[in-house]
C-alpha cells in the first residue's frame, strides 16, 4: 500500500522502450520538466511508465470488465511505482479530427453557447423556445437539412466535368466519365441516342450539352458498338449514366480513395445556398442574442467573443459569467485569435495541447499529476511566460504537473528537473540527474547543461546574398489583408511572429506557378501514416530494398518466396490474426479503442515460415527491430539501403526503429522522416523547401543537426524558408520577416524584415527583443 504522507512519487526498475532500469524519485505538488535529447527515453518514462501505470490502476479500479483490457493493452515494464497519484494525460494527439470537430467541441464552450441561446435567446414573436440541441450543427435538430450541417455542398459545372470544350466527345471532353471500355460504352449509348460525338463540345446545343450531363433520366438502348473486323459484333443492352450522376455516386459510394479522389476533382464546394455556410436550419437562425445569430458569435474571434457577451440581459448573467470565465485562460494562452467554429483539423498540435490544458485549468480537480507533451510547441517566446503562468496555476491548485520539453525558458522555470541520456535509443535510457535546476550544472555527460547554462550569443554568421526574389501577392486571406511579401531567393530565411500572427497562411500562398520557384518541396507535420501498417522502413522507400535483400538469399529461393513473402501488408508472409500489423485494436467501451500486440505473433507481423528466413543472422522482424544506427552498420555494404539510412541519420533519427509504426511518431519525426526521404534524391534543379516550424519537439543539439543540413541544402543552391519561434534558428537565419504584431484581427502584416540584426532593432515587434537578446 502506498504510503498516502510520501512526498515523491518513486519509480523502481523502469524498462519500457530503451529505459535501462531507471530508478528515481520525483517530488509530488511541484513543476517537474522532463528533458533530453530526442529519442533519449524521457517520453517513455514520463508517459510510457508513470501515466501508463496510472491508467492501468485506473481501469484496474473501474470493473472487472477491465482486467481483460489491462491482459491485451499490457502493463508498462516498471518493477513498482509509489506515491502515484490518478494522472490525466494532455498529449499532442497524432488522430485525424474530423471535419466536424472545432474549438468549440474540443474546449465544451459550444456546449455553453447553445444553452445560453436557448435559455435567453431574443425569438421572433410567436416562436417556441428550442432545445439547445436545436443550435448544433451535429445534431438532426439543428443541422441545415441541405448541407447536412457540414456548412458546404459539392456540386458539379459544366466547367468543371468538361475542362477543355474544344474536344468532341469522341475524343475525350467529358474528363469525369471513367476510362477504358465503360466510358466508351457510355459515348455508344449517346452516339445510339442520336447525339454527335464528333463535333467539338462547344458546337453542341446548350440544352443537349446540359441533357447529356445533367440528366437524372437513365435510358436503356440496344448499342451495336463499331469493332474491329476480326472482332465479334455483338449488340448489347446500355444504360446511360449523366456525367453528374456519375460524379456524385462515385464520390458517396465508393470504397476507393484514388476513384473518390479522381471524382473529387469534378467537383466544386460552394457555401450552402439554405443556410449559407452557418450549418444550421433557418429556426435556429432566427433566434438572436445582441442582434447575433449563434452562427455570428462563433465566428468571431475568442478574444472579441468575451467582450460581446458581457453586454447581455440580466436572465443570461450566471451563463455568460460561466462562458467568459472558460474563455479567460484560453486568452491567457495566447490563443484569443481562434473563434469556436474554427475546424480542429486547421490548428497545429501545439494549438490543440493549449485548448485542452485551458479546458483543464476549469475542471476543479485536485490532487493528480498532469503529464504534458511539449506545451510550448509552437509557442512564440512572448506566450511561454503566460504558459508557465498556467502550469504554476494548476500547481497551485494541489496538483503535481509533469512536462517533457525541449524549451529552455519551460526548463528554468520548472521547480525540478529530470533529464534523461546521455544520447538517444539504446545510447540514453538512464537519468542522468533528478533534482532542482541548478545542480544539472555539475552534470558533465548532459546535453541539456550545454545549452541551459550558456547564456553566451550566437556567434556571428556572414549573411548570404540572394540571387533574386520571389514575390507573393497580394494576399487577403484569414487575417491577411492585401499583404505582399518578398522572400530572396537561394538564402535562407525565417517567418517570425507571434501564434495567429499569418505567418503559415502567407507561406501557403507559395505554389510552383509562382515565378523563381521552380520545383518545390513543403515538408509539413502531418502524420506519415494513420495506422501502425504505415512505418518508417516502408514510407522512405527502404523496405522494398530489403525484402529484395531477403528474397534474394538462398533460403528464401529454395522456398520459392518473392519479394511479396516479405511484406506485412498482403496474405502469404504475414501473420492472418492481426493481417500483418502486429496490433489488434482493442474497442473500449467509452474510452479511446487502443492497439495491442497480436497474440499470435507477439507483434512480429510474420508467420512462423517467412521468420525462418535469415539474413546475416536475422530474419524480416528482427530487421524491422533495429534502431537507424543499428541498421546502418547491418546495412553498410548495400548502397541503396546505405543511403537511405545515412540521411535519416543525418536529421537526427538514429534512434528510431527502421518498423516503428507511423501511429507513434511525433508531428516533428514525421517532418524529419520527411525531410530525410527528400534528402536522399539527389536534386540538381533549384528547389524551394518550406518547412513550418522544424525544430518542434527537437532538443537543442538535435536543432544544430537539422540546422546543418538545412544549411547545407542552401549552400548547394537551394532556398529554405522554415516558419520559426525557435530564436537560434532565427538568429542564423539571412533573412526574416516578422508578422504582427498581434494574432488574429491584431496580426496579419509585416512589421519587419531584413537581416537577423535589423529586425531585431525593429520597435513594434514582438520578435525583436527576443531575437536582439539571443544576438547579444
Amino acid at each position: 500500500m502506498d504510503n498516502p504522507r510520501d512526498p515523491y512519487v518513486r519509480v523502481r526498475g523502469a524498462r519500457e522502450h530503451n529505459l535501462q532500469g531507471v530508478d528515481v524519485d520525483i517530488p509530488r505538488d511541484v513543476l517537474t520538466v522532463f528533458t533530453g535529447v530526442s529519442g533519449s527515453g524521457k517520453s517513455s518514462l514520463a508517459f510510457g511508465t508513470i501515466y501508463a501505470e496510472a491508467q492501468r490502476r485506473y481501469f484496474e479500479s473501474v470493473a472487472p470488465y477491465a482486467r481483460r483490457l489491462i491482459h491485451q493493452v499490457g502493463a508498462p515494464k516498471v518493477g513498482e511505482i509509489t506515491g502515484l497519484p490518478p494522472a490525466v494525460s494532455l498529449q499532442q494527439r497524432r488522430s485525424t479530427p474530423t471535419s466536424r470537430s472545432s474549438v468549440g467541441t474540443v474546449t465544451n464552450l459550444s456546449n455553453s453557447l447553445r444553452m445560453l441561446f436557448s435559455r435567453a435567446g431574443d425569438y421572433p414573436p410567436g416562436a417556441e423556445r428550442l432545445d439547445s440541441d436545436a443550435f448544433s450543427p451535429n445534431t438532426a435538430a439543428g443541422a441545415c437539412p441541405e448541407c447536412h450541417g457540414l456548412g458546404r455542398v459539392h456540386r458539379t459545372t459544366e466547367e468543371s466535368l468538361v475542362p477543355d470544350p474544344s474536344l468532341s466527345i469522341r475524343e475525350g471532353a467529358i474528363a469525369a466519365w471513367p476510362g477504358a471500355w465503360q466510358g466508351k460504352n457510355l459515348r455508344d449509348i449517346l452516339d445510339t441516342l442520336g447525339h454527335d460525338v464528333d463535333v467539338p463540345w462547344r458546337e453542341l446545343p446548350a440544352d443537349e450539352r446540359k441533357w447529356i450531363l445533367f440528366t437524372d433520366e437513365q435510358p436503356v438502348v440496344t448499342v451495336h458498338p463499331v469493332r474491329d473486323a476480326d472482332r465479334i459484333q455483338r449488340p448489347y443492352q446500355g444504360t446511360y449514366m449523366s456525367a453528374h450522376r456519375y460524379v456524385m455516386k462515385t464520390f458517396a459510394d465508393t470504397k476507393s480513395p484514388t476513384l473518390r479522389a479522381k471524382a473529387e476533382r469534378f467537383l466544386t464546394s460552394t457555401p450552402c445556398p439554405l443556410c449559407g455556410g452557418s450549418r444550421l436550419r433557418a429556426e435556429s437562425l432566427a433566434v438572436t442574442i445582441a442582434g447575433r445569430t449563434i452562427a455570428d458569435l462563433a465566428a468571431l474571434p475568442l478574444a472579441e467573443l468575451a467582450g460581446t457577451l458581457t453586454a447581455t440581459s440580466e436572465a443570461a448573467r450566471v451563463l455568460t459569467e460561466d462562458l467568459t470565465s472558460r474563455i479567460a485562460p484560453i486568452l491567457e494562452l495566447g490563443l484569443g485569435y481562434l473563434s469556436l467554429d474554427r475546424a480542429t483539423p486547421t490548428l497545429s498540435a501545439g494549438e490543440l495541447q493549449r485548448l485542452r490544458l485551458a479546458t483543464q485549468l476549469r475542471s476543479g480537480l485536485f490532487g493528480v499529476v498532469y503529464v504534458l507533451d511539449e506545451p510550448s510547441a509552437g509557442l512564440h517566446p512572448a506566450d511561454t511566460k503566460a504558459l508557465l503562468t498556467v502550469l504554476d496555476r494548476l500547481k497551485a491548485t494541489g496538483n503535481s504537473v509533469f512536462v517533457v520539453e525541449h524549451h529552455l525558458d519551460v526548463m528554468r522555470g520548472a521547480d525540478w528537473l529530470v533529464d534523461v541520456g546521455p544520447q538517444a535509443g539504446e545510447h540514453g535510457g538512464r537519468v542522468l540527474y533528478s533534482g532542482p535546476v541548478p545542480g544539472l550544472a555539475a552534470v558533465e555527460e548532459s546535453a541539456t547543461a550545454r545549452y541551459l547554462f550558456d547564456r553566451s550569443p550566437t556567434p556571428p554568421r556572414e549573411v548570404r546574398s540572394p540571387r533574386g526574389e520571389l514575390k507573393v501577392g497580394p494576399v487577403t486571406r484569414h487575417n491577411l489583408r492585401d499583404v505582399t511579401a518578398e522572400f530572396p531567393l537561394g538564402v535562407f530565411t525565417a517567418v517570425t511572429g507571434v501564434s495567429g500572427s499569418g505567418k503559415s497562411t502567407l507561406i501557403g500562398e507559395i505554389t510552383e506557378e509562382l515565378a523563381g520557384v521552380g520545383r518545390l518541396v513543403s515538408v509539413d507535420q502531418k502524420p506519415i501514416g494513420r495506422t501502425p501498417r504505415s512505418n518508417l522502413a516502408t514510407y522512405t522507400g527502404l523496405f522494398d530494398v530489403v525484402r529484395k535483400v531477403f528474397a534474394s538469399t538462398d533460403e528464401a529461393r529454395q522456398r520459392g518466396y518473392g519479394v511479396g513473402r516479405f511484406s506485412f501488408n498482403v496474405a502469404g508472409g504475414r501473420c492472418e490474426t492481426c493481417q500483418g500489423e502486429g496490433f489488434v485494436s482493442v474497442e473500449l467501451l467509452f474510452l479511446p479503442s487502443t492497439y495491442a500486440p497480436c497474440p499470435d505473433c507477439g507483434g512480429a507481423r510474420y508467420n512462423p515460415e517467412t521468420l525462418q528466413v535469415t539474413y546475416r543472422g536475422r530474419n524480416i522482424a528482427d530487421v524491422l527491430d533495429l534502431t537507424v544506427e543499428s541498421a546502418a552498420e547491418f546495412f553498410a555494404d548495400t548502397p541503396t539501403v546505405a543511403r537511405s539510412l545515412t540521411t535519416l541519420l543525418d536529421v537526427g533519427l538514429g534512434y528510431l526503429h527502421l518498423g516503428q509504426p507511423a501511429t507513434e511518431l511525433s508531428g516533428g519525426e514525421a517532418q524529419r522522416i520527411k525531410l530525410a526521404t527528400e534528402l536522399q534524391r539527389a536534386h540538381r534543379t533549384h528547389t524551394l523547401y518550406l518547412l513550418d516550424e522544424p525544430t518542434t519537439g527537437l532538443h537543442p543539439a538535435d536543432v544544430e543537426l537539422l540546422l546543418h543540413q538545412l544549411h547545407g541544402l542552401v549552400d548547394a543552391g537551394h532556398t529554405v524558408i522554415v516558419v520559426e519561434h525557435d530564436m537560434a534558428v532565427v538568429a542564423g537565419a539571412d533573412w526574416v520577416i516578422d508578422m504582427g504584431p498581434g494574432g488574429g484581427e491584431e496580426g496579419g502584416r509585416i512589421v519587419a524584415a531584413g537581416p537577423p540584426r535589423k529586425v531585431a532593432g525593429a520597435s513594434d515587434s514582438a520578435t525583436a527583443p527576443y531575437l536582439a537578446t539571443t544576438l547579444g
